[in-house]
């Protein structure tokens, strides 16, 4: 899966007053587009700029040609990757600003088994997306509106006014592999424009165990009862800024299929042996399904 990185390590404690060296690299975003740099050649490896090559690789030519450097004080320290730090710069660039040596690529579309980019920095991309987007949503206190600042002894912001504290937000979400004896309930999204095969997913609503998420996003997509609900193994997903919860579960009484086409554009009863997966490895929905193909998920009894 996407965090299965070894023998590299990303390493998200928080370190107090972490300053960039030359050899740090930066994520710059536009969106979920974030700026690559690209070796020579179509096609070539894909890498994060350095701090070093930064500024070199960022021009401004709104303000009469000058390049617009990245001050140190714009670029918030995110995590390592073994021994090289990601900063996140803050400034989100304009539409006029004009970058050289790369391009910015969706981490959502164009990072996932390309194989253009090291598996532990498309980790790194998909948990720093993750991060930026809650400093993205956090300059403001929620309760005064006054502008925050990050805190100096974990990580997190404060407000000044008021002393909110402002942690990282990670939504709690649940992916479900319904089994009918040797079939899988095999799901595709409707408002995907690339539909890969995948399993019911959603997200924990308020006062819900994982347990009661899974049997009522199995009712309010695919119309089914479910039984036997059991904990798989779980995964972070930085696109979401999610955890997933991956549980097993077997359909209860009637195996009809009853279709929430707002949510899903299908979903099948799929025998083990015509199972495909996903295009990549990256995914626990991936994992799950191909557990099932080979008959390898854990079932009730063993769970118990």
């Amino acid at each position: 899966m996407i965090q299965d990185i070894f023998p590299h390590h990303l390493n998200n404690s928080f370190i107090q007053g972490k300053e960039p060296s030359e050899e740090d690299l930066v994520l710059c975003l536009k969106g979920d587009r974030v700026f690559l740099l690209e070796t020579e050649g179509a096609g070539g490896m894909l890498r994060f700029p350095k701090v070093s090559e930064y500024p070199g690789v960022r021009r401004d030519y709104s303000g009469g040609g000058q390049m617009r450097t990245a001050p140190d004080g714009n670029l918030q320290y995110l995590f390592t990757v073994d021994e090289t730090a990601l900063f996140l710069d803050l400034k989100v660039p304009s539409e006029d600003e004009v970058f050289t040596g790369g391009g910015f690529f969706s981490v959502r579309r164009d990072l996932r088994g390309t194989g253009r980019l090291e598996p532990e920095w498309v980790f790194a991309a998909h948990t720093a997306y993750h991060l930026s987007v809650w400093y993205r949503d956090n300059r403001h206190c929620g309760r005064c509106g006054c502008a925050v600042v990050p805190a100096k002894d974990e990580r997190a912001v404060d407000c000044p006014s008021c002393h909110n504290r402002i942690y990282p937000r990670i939504n709690p979400a649940v992916i479900v592999g319904v089994t009918n004896q040797d079939k899988l309930l095999i799901t595709r999204y409707a408002d995907r424009p690339l539909s890969v095969d995948a399993l019911v997913a959603g997200f924990t609503e308020i006062g819900e165990t994982f347990e009661e998420t899974v049997a009522r996003e199995v009712m309010e997509e695919a119309g089914l009862h479910v039984k036997n609900i059991r904990y798989y193994k779980s995964q972070p997903w930085g696109m979401a800024s999610d955890i997933l919860a991956g549980f097993f579960c077997d359909v209860d009484g009637d195996p009809q299929v009853h279709l929430d086409r707002h949510e899903l554009k299908s979903a099948l009863w799929i025998p083990r042996e015509e199972i495909k997966g996903q295009p990549d490895n990256l995914s626990l929905t991936n994992e799950m399904m191909l557990l099932f193909r080979d008959g390898k998920e854990p079932h009730f009894d063993e769970y118990k």
